[in-house]
């Protein structure tokens, strides 16, 4: 039996990497590189081709789920924690024995107008969301179907389930 689709939420500080830096990306495609926390590399392991991402703009005025990507490639090493000029580079990481992952997303809509954090905590059907947890600082993490519903309606999303 396939398995059924799932959904996520990136976290990407603007100034370093945009939703609209995504849009503009060859094929309208990146690499999710430079993951350095387990639990969120776990996740990244766990998503499949298709499953839906939403792309929030963290460290940003304000916070705010901006858009929808799509994974379009599962987990494989990320070469950054390989190359040393890289500040992801991890000396304890080897090709034969690769310690962190990354994803291939594709950029499938930015919202008009991102919904922000303050938003995002006051709408009662978001009360459990992992992103809205104290302490939760993740740059990756699941979101459930219900959730996934909610924002996009709040953002007056065109992309679907």
């Amino acid at each position: 039996m396939p398995q059924s689709r799932r959904y996520w939420l990136v976290k990407s500080e603007p100034t370093v990497f945009s939703i609209h830096d995504l849009a503009k990306s060859p094929k309208r495609t990146t690499g999710w590189d430079g993951v350095r926390n387990y639990q969120a590399r776990n996740f990244m392991r766990e998503m499949t081709v298709g499953d839906l991402v939403l792309f929030y703009h963290s460290n940003a005025d304000p916070p705010a789920v901006v858009g929808v990507a799509e994974v379009v490639r599962p987990a494989y090493p990320d070469d950054t924690q390989f190359d040393r000029a890289s500040h992801h580079y991890d000396p304890a990481s080897t090709p034969a024995a690769p310690r962190w992952d990354m994803v291939d997303i594709k950029h499938r809509e930015t919202f008009q107008a991102g919904v922000s954090l303050d938003r995002l905590r006051g709408e009662p059907k978001l009360k459990g969301m992992l992103l809205l947890r104290k302490g939760s600082r993740l740059s990756v993490q699941p979101v459930t179907e219900s959730e996934w519903a909610t924002v996009l309606k709040m953002a007056g999303a065109k992309t679907g389930t």
